[in-house]
């Protein structure tokens, strides 16, 4: 459903812009799709300087930047932007194909569960360094996309069941980026430990965000800070790493991110998008994958 979304609001957009270079400036074909293309990424290059203005007033003085690591970091997070939502998520059949599994080779199976208005197509790079790395890897699109994130419960319920059965695995670590994190927590709260042998939560806003009061949806009423929902989570019943960093710009206050009792891992001068296409998230991540396979090894 996004990725034939996203298809039809480019292409709008394209014929739009185009129309304008066509009758108002007399362009040629040629340049009237130049500039198309140019309104296209100018428009979200002003979306996520928008958002970056929002929670500029949250950050304390010692979280500030220095000019060429900001200008560094926004870049980072404009092209992680134009990554997943212009090339990947639209055309998602093209990058993602189905998902890899295979028996178990000992190892609990990934289970990567996509954030608020994306879909599996946001994992495309990290599932292939986590693929990698020797990891059994699925994934799962949550629709639709402005519901209840209580309504996610039981499509993960189902993709668990079938990962399991698929693999031969007893349990499986969920990994979840942004409200995927809080999905993740919400089927814990469920359905309990049985399944699940760890959560790892990317950018996940578990205090909620300031940012979701400008959402559509349940969902983002439910991750508004001091919301009754997430009041009602609880404490994750199994071990669980959160990855985080402290310039995310889609979760602010910054103290949004923390989960008491969760081991914590984190990063500076990465945007909340730019996470899915970090090599230190990457890295972060098999750390903390890895100690889960030394623990299994030695038991």
């Amino acid at each position: 459903m996004l990725a034939t979304a996203l298809r039809l609001l480019i292409l709008l957009e394209l014929a739009f812009y185009s129309t304008l270079a066509l009758h108002f400036f007399d362009a040629t074909p040629l340049a009237a799709l130049l500039f198309a293309v140019a309104g296209v990424l100018a428009l979200r290059l002003c979306l996520v300087m928008l958002v970056y203005a929002l929670g500029r007033g949250q950050r304390t003085p010692a979280q500030r930047l220095r000019c060429a690591p900001a200008i560094a970091m926004f870049g980072a997070e404009y092209a992680a932007f134009i990554a997943n939502f212009v090339l990947i998520s639209p055309f998602e059949c093209w990058w993602m194909g189905g998902d890899r599994l295979r028996p178990t080779d000992g190892r609990p199976p990934l289970l990567l569960i996509h954030g608020y208005g994306c879909s599996r197509a946001a994992w495309w790079w990290q599932r292939r360094r986590l693929e990698a790395a020797g990891w059994n890897v699925a994934t799962i699109n949550l629709e639709p996309l402005y519901t209840s994130i209580d309504n996610y419960v039981e499509p993960l319920a189902r993709r668990i069941d079938e990962v399991l059965a698929q693999t031969g695995a007893a349990r499986l670590i969920l990994i979840g980026h942004s409200m995927g994190g809080l999905v993740a927590r919400a089927y814990l709260r469920r359905h309990g430990a049985a399944q699940v042998s760890r959560l790892v939560t990317l950018g996940t806003p578990h205090g909620g965000s300031e940012l979701a009061r400008f959402g559509l949806g349940e969902n983002a009423r439910q991750m508004r800070p001091g919301s009754a929902w997430l009041a009602s989570l609880g404490a994750p019943p199994v071990a669980t790493l959160i990855i985080y960093s402290v310039h995310d710009n889609y979760v602010w206050p910054p103290s949004c991110l923390e989960l008491p009792g969760a081991q914590r891992c984190p990063l500076e001068r990465l945007g909340h998008l730019a996470m899915l296409f970090s090599p230190r998230v990457s890295q972060a991540l098999l750390d903390g994958l890895s100690r889960v396979d030394d623990s299994q090894q030695s038991a």
